[in-house]
């Protein structure tokens, strides 16, 4: 080396092999390389699964005091709600004994009246469960299909409800389906009866509410309505049974411009979350058959035959007597 001049590389002793700038390719190269390869052809899952299976013991004495902490701050919970709902059950039993006991006399007061006053006794509304498949189609209506049909003696016009209230009416029946027509639809009327003054009217549905719901048309400024008021169906329509909750009456708007005020009512059934319905048969096909009597009473033809036929046995008789007294 000549004098004069520097040599900045560093003596064989203490020569360090390749760069850092080549290591850093190296190793960058080998990296994408293996995840590229555990990607496609999953290389590196045995080691994975070896290293999880080693680590496993170690995991689980780990998660241990948090699982135990977390364990007993559930169980605390868990058994303040039994307790709770406990309560409510204990509570709801002994009111739903004592409105059964009730139940039990004014059922066998209303048969006595019934029977002093020689009245039609009222007939059990048979009944079929169904389940809901899916909404409608249609976006402008508000209808279900439920998984019972014409196989399963549906008939068109049953009434539908749920554990709640009234949820509409069947309008479609297909061998194996039903469409509902919901209680909320524009389509859909249904006379009911406000149970704390006895008014009857109509109820229309407004699927244009938030959320749906019913109003109530026709209805005088000044007449009886209050907010809170239910509203019941009153069976007048020989479909719906009467007595069936319908909707709750939720906001009067009394305009003096307008000669009927405008009652938006709430659906007492869960009409939108509806998941397991009750198809009953409509009233109309449940009508005891008319007697003889009031049905030749009802036919003036059919009477009057029978008067004829009741008066031959008379004059057979008299012509008898007279031949008997004729010497």
């Amino acid at each position: 080396m000549p004098l004069g001049t520097l040599d900045r590389t560093a003596p064989p002793l203490f020569n360090q092999g390749p760069s850092a700038l080549s290591k850093l390719i190296f190793f960058s190269a080998l990296a994408l390389f293996l995840m590229v390869a555990d990607a496609r052809f999953n290389i590196v899952q045995p080691l994975r699964a070896g290293i999880g299976a080693v680590l496993y013991p170690v995991q689980w004495l780990a998660l241990k005091p948090v699982q135990l902490a977390m364990g007993g701050g559930r169980y605390l919970e868990d058994l303040q709600t039994a307790q709770a709902k406990e309560a409510d059950a204990r509570r709801a039993l002994a009111l739903q004994s004592e409105r059964a006991s009730q139940a039990d006399t004014l059922a066998q007061e209303n048969a006595r009246l019934r029977s002093l006053l020689e009245l039609r006794q009222t007939t059990q509304t048979p009944g079929r469960a169904a389940e809901v498949l899916y909404d409608a189609a249609d976006p402008y209506t508000r209808k279900l299909v439920i998984d019972q049909g014409l196989a399963n003696g549906i008939a068109p016009g049953s009434p539908v409800i749920d554990e709640h209230g009234v949820v509409g009416q069947v309008t479609q029946v297909q061998p194996f389906t039903s469409e509902i027509t919901l209680v909320i639809d524009r389509d859909l009327s249904i006379p009911v009866q406000n149970v704390r003054t006895g008014a009857r009217s109509v109820a229309f549905g407004d699927a244009s509410a938030h959320g749906g719901g019913l109003e109530l048309r026709f209805i005088a400024p000044s007449a009886d309505v209050q907010e809170g008021d239910l509203l019941t169906t009153s069976g007048v329509d020989g479909v719906y049974p009467p007595g069936l909750p319908v909707a709750k009456i939720d906001r009067i708007d009394r305009r003096a411009d307008s000669a009927f005020a405008r009652i938006h009512c709430l659906p007492m059934a869960h009409v939108a979350a509806a998941r397991y319905v009750l198809v009953l048969s409509p009233t109309g096909n449940q009508m005891p058959k008319p007697a003889p009597a009031a049905a030749a009473d009802a036919n003036p033809a059919a009477k009057k035959k029978a008067d004829r036929a009741s008066a031959k046995p008379d004059k057979a008789g008299k012509a008898e007597k007279k031949e008997g007294r004729t010497p």
